[in-house]
């Protein structure tokens, strides 16, 4: 084990030179830029390890099934292998990056580092991640030079908007079929990531009578009829869902019940002296595992139908958008509790095995029976913020934690 520790150190400085270079590539999504740039650096790193190296292309018109104002941006999943058999042990992260945003006070793509602290867009989410694994596996096949088994590592795009053209398409086709999988999202040091909330996302339409602003009383203002509906989501709705909770951990007693969030986004109305005859607000329902993405829809269109019988004027309809599975691997599996053993053996500390409150790709696996796991350096509060940074000291740390699995798997 200490020859291993030994190689990540070694190759500490190198691998933080390959994350710089990929946080200066801003592969900003939506809508998915310089997507190819990235991909053809990263191939180069994993060939240069002795990696094997596969570039798929996702078809345009499977993107334009799902993101057709982005199908023009051409996308691509990067597999690099090495080893043979099984087990087959999977490493995903995804490269593509929220928009910088404001507030920052230095360039989002020229990261700097100060002290500990590595500044740039992606830095923690979650090119960090990526490096933090390629170190691990570099170090390993420095370390090991024979071993029983395949090590893949699989970097996709479009996390971001949802992953079913990167992770998604991944799974669909069977590019992979790994054995366990770690996906290095920045759960932080102390926290392993077992699975994650779903979600439901989509609009709350209400359909009244158009007219002019001088004569109210010819149309029916559906802006009025929203917000009295809005007001029935935040009162008699969320009452349904409070009385729900997860059996699971997430690091917070609040996360531990589904949530709904209203007015994300508020459509409608066409001029100030025009009776509005259409509004929706946008609902973000989020989905323990102990709900289905099924039961989780027919509870709110019975909502919608209930509200629509109380208010007989307008017409109030519900339009899906998304729907994300939650997900959730056996926290008593293989890949789990070596993974915790490893940890403690690294940070001195047990870690905790929580879900996510967010939406990861995990479920792309966990819905296919695979051991998944989610871990990687953070902090994970540093995720979509203004000058966002990772920690380098976790970056080494959980790349030790990496190798060590390696060894334990394969050796």
């Amino acid at each position: 084990m200490n020859s291993i520790l030994s190689s990540v150190e070694y190759y500490r400085n190198w691998s933080i030179d390959v994350l710089i270079k990929m946080i200066s590539i801003p592969t900003i999504n939506p809508p998915g830029v310089l997507y190819e740039e990235f991909v053809n650096y990263a191939s180069r790193v994993l060939e240069e390890m002795g990696m094997s190296v596969k570039v798929h292309e996702i078809p345009r018109e499977f993107v334009s099934r799902y993101y057709p104002d982005y199908a023009e941006y051409p996308r691509y999943i990067v597999i690099g292998r090495v080893g043979s058999n099984r087990p087959i042990i999977h490493f995903n992260g995804h490269y593509d990056v929220v928009p910088a945003g404001s507030g920052w006070c230095r360039d989002p793509f020229k990261p700097v580092i100060e002290g500990e602290r590595l500044y740039g867009r992606g830095a923690v989410d979650m090119k960090g991640g990526i490096a933090a694994s390629i170190l691990a596996i570099r170090a390993f096949l420095e370390t090991c030079k024979k071993f029983s088994g395949t090590i893949e590592i699989a970097l996709v795009p479009d996390e971001e908007i949802g992953g079913i053209t990167g992770t998604g398409y991944l799974i669909e086709k069977r590019l992979s079929k790994p054995d366990y999988v770690i996906i290095s999202e920045p759960s932080g040091i102390n926290n392993i990531w077992i699975g994650h909330k779903g979600a439901i996302w989509g609009y709350i339409e209400i359909y009244g009578k158009q007219c002019h602003g001088s004569t109210p009383w010819e149309g029916v203002n559906a802006f009025e009829y929203m917000a009295r509906i809005a007001e029935k989501f935040m009162t008699e709705y969320k009452s349904i869902i409070n009385r729900k909770k997860s059996y699971y951990d997430y690091g917070d007693p609040k996360g531990a019940k589904p949530t709904i969030t209203i007015g994300g986004e508020v459509k409608g109305g066409a001029k100030i002296n025009i009776v509005p005859g259409y509004y929706s607000f946008s609902i973000d329902r989020r989905v323990i595992p102990e709900e289905s993405l099924e039961d989780v829809e027919k509870e709110i269109k019975e909502f919608i139908d209930k509200v629509g019988r109380e208010f007989p004027e307008v017409k109030v309809r519900i339009r899906i958008t998304n729907k994300i599975p939650p997900a959730l691997n056996d926290p008593r599996s293989k890949l789990a509790q070596i993974t915790v053993e490893t940890v403690e053996q690294i940070i001195g500390k047990r870690p905790r095995l929580i879900l996510c409150l967010g939406g990861l790709d995990m479920h792309y696996y966990t819905q296919k029976g695979i051991e998944t796991i989610t871990y990687g350096p953070g902090p994970l509060k540093n995720a979509h913020i203004a000058n966002e940074y990772i920690s380098l000291n976790e970056y080494v740390k959980i790349a030790k934690v990496y190798a060590i699995l390696l060894s334990k798997f394969l050796t």
